[in-house]
């Protein structure tokens, strides 16, 4: 696939798990685990903020805990889904300040608004966009998060560059995502469930850390890194016994990180080669 069918791929996918009911969905309890992309989810189920209705299961991580989110911040959640991680970090940030969700998936959009309006939360509001070309003016937020996103889109340096756009100098990222070590075998790197999964799109975990200094971030530090094992029913549909074997003996493997990095005051630092 090239990268626009990719784009396509995931919007479409996305936007059907949008239109799913979450009471008939139940992915935030684990039981949609049959999907790889309900197998990563963290439990929200204890932290301020948190709204079960707006949790589809489809996060790898918990980024509002590391964002150092503030009173009265400005924070941009990339990926925003049905709204969760919104929610979490107006928590955080409090009536004063402003939290924008960017997401691709029209429903998904229509999903959040709707999740907002329910609680008549004001200062969460939420824009269709693409966030390779996030519809954010420069020098913006304060804070910006993402929770198993980055790796569904084929530009992932331009997507930093973009996060190093929209960041007021000082501001900080906290991102969650899924990495690798070692390689994918082609069937699983050429299913299409498994690239909506999170797991075919995903670039070695070096190759996601350059991407992120190029960009002209400071101070980045991995604040979290997990193993994702994929059940081996899920895998059975993608390889045959004998790749399943050679797969589990690999030394292959996929991992959730939780990543931070700074924007200096004095905006890029040219050395890295941002400018």
């Amino acid at each position: 696939m090239d990268r626009q069918e990719i784009k396509e791929l995931v919007k479409k996918k996305y936007s059907e798990i949008a239109l799913q009911e979450t009471e008939t969905s139940c992915c935030s309890s684990g039981c949609c685990s049959s999907e790889v992309y309900n197998i990563m989810s963290e439990d929200y189920s204890q932290v301020e903020g948190y709204n079960s209705d707006a949790d589809l299961g489809l996060g790898c991580g918990l980024p509002t805990e590391f964002a150092r989110i503030e009173k009265g911040d400005t924070v941009v959640d990339l990926g925003s889904g049905a709204g969760n991680d919104c929610f979490v970090a107006r928590a955080e940030t409090g009536e004063e300040g402003r939290v924008i969700g960017v997401d691709f998936s029209p429903e998904m959009i229509t999903k959040a608004k709707s999740n907002a309006e329910k609680r008549e939360f004001t200062n969460v509001n939420f824009r269709l966009g693409d966030i390779e070309n996030m519809p954010v003016g420069g020098n913006f937020a304060d804070v910006v998060i993402s929770n198993c996103v980055l790796n569904l889109l084929p530009l992932k340096d331009k997507i930093f560059k973009e996060i190093f756009r929209v960041l007021k100098p000082g501001g900080t990222f906290c991102v969650s995502d899924i990495v690798i070590e070692g390689e994918l075998p082609q069937t699983l790197r050429e299913a299409a469930e498994m690239y909506v999964g999170c797991v075919a799109g995903a670039i070695p975990k070096n190759e996601y850390m350059v991407n992120i200094y190029s960009a002209g971030f400071s101070n980045v530090k991995i604040q979290k890194e997990k193993m994702i094992i994929i059940p081996d029913e899920i895998l059975a549909k993608y390889l045959t016994e004998e790749e399943l074997e050679k797969f589990k003996n690999s030394k292959l493997k996929i991992l959730s990180i939780t990543v931070t990095g700074e924007k200096s005051k004095e905006g890029c630092n040219c050395s890295s080669g941002c400018c």
